[in-house]
């Protein structure tokens, strides 16, 4: 996620900066852009757009388009910039976030910490001018929704954390609605509720690849407190209840047979993925044969197409 540049170091090891204070200036533009994580931004911004063209049942106003994705981004990338200032410690011993900009001393806390305020401040502000209210309301919840109760409560204290953290993730698609109608349908519940359905069994696979991570840091990811075979049957439970859920559109008449094949396709290919999982974690597969990793691209695969045909769908009616 990090494109800073940094030395070669131990996790947890600080880059000092170099003599006098000087930090070159484009390595520190590229520093505060990794504090807004742009990659994770990129799967928000799918679910946004999307449910954009189904409110709209076609084409959505293409300004209105614009405003909500740049406020979608400064939202959220004001959220990801005060998680890294809340778990700056824990980022530091683990291998995989040993590079983040506050481990590295490309930026400061205190730089962190104004910095995420100051975005969470302008997009707030940005979303009910340029947008609407509602919309407003609903990135601002989705902020302090992942800040305090994920970040702050749920991360260090529960196996459960990312499911119920998760709910942060699935905002985007009421933003996205609320951002065309002023107002919320059982459309946008539902897409929701997908990818509320959707987070655990995309996140848990990564969370078994570096669970030791996780471990190290005392973090109760539900692969640090459980077997393998107990995540995969979770993976599993979660899994069907995302498909059948995806598949609700269509009999409510949101959509129509275009989405109904893709979520059907898909859905089927990602059930067999997480079936596979469980198979290998039964018989006690471990390391690189274990393959989790397989469903957690797959799982970035399966919503990209899964959300396309929702945009694309209102064409083919």
């Amino acid at each position: 996620m990090c494109v800073t540049a940094v030395e070669s170091r131990p996790a947890g090891v600080a880059l000092t900066p170099s003599p006098g204070g000087q930090r070159p200036f484009g390595a520190r533009v590229k520093a505060f852009v990794a504090l807004t994580k742009p990659r994770i931004i990129e799967l928000l911004l799918i679910t946004t757009v999307p449910v954009m063209f189904l409110a709209a049942q076609g084409v959505p106003d293409l300004w209105l388009v614009l405003t909500t994705t740049i406020g979608g981004y400064l939202s959220a990338g004001g959220a990801n910039a005060l998680n890294m200032y809340i778990d700056r410690d824990i980022d530091a011993l683990m291998d995989r976030t040993s590079q983040r900009p506050l481990v590295t001393g490309m930026v400061s806390p205190r730089e962190c910490l104004a910095f995420g305020i100051a975005l969470a401040v302008v997009s707030t502000v940005w979303f009910g001018l340029l947008v609407n209210w509602l919309s407003a309301a609903l990135s601002l919840g989705a902020l302090l929704f992942y800040v305090v109760i994920y970040t702050m409560l749920l991360k260090r204290r529960t196996s459960q954390n990312i499911v119920w953290g998760g709910i942060a993730g699935c905002m985007p698609v009421l933003i996205g609605w609320s951002a065309v109608t002023n107002g919320m349908s059982w459309a946008a519940v539902i897409l929701f509720a997908v990818i509320f359905f959707w987070t655990p069994p995309h996140y848990w696979p990564l969370s078994m690849k570096v669970k030791d991570d996780y471990a190290r840091v005392g973090v109760p990811m539900l692969p640090v407190i459980a077997s393998n075979r107990v995540v995969a049957r979770q993976i599993v439970a979660y899994s069907w209840v995302m498909v059948a859920v995806s598949l609700l559109l269509t009999p409510l008449g949101y959509t129509g047979w275009f989405y109904t094949a893709v979520a059907l396709l898909t859905g089927g290919f990602w059930l067999w993925e997480a079936h596979a999982l469980l198979s290998r974690a039964k018989a006690g597969v471990t390391g690189a044969k274990l393959k989790e990793m397989r469903l957690f691209h797959w799982s970035i695969t399966y919503v990209s197409l899964l959300f396309v045909a929702v945009a694309v769908d209102p064409f083919l009616r």
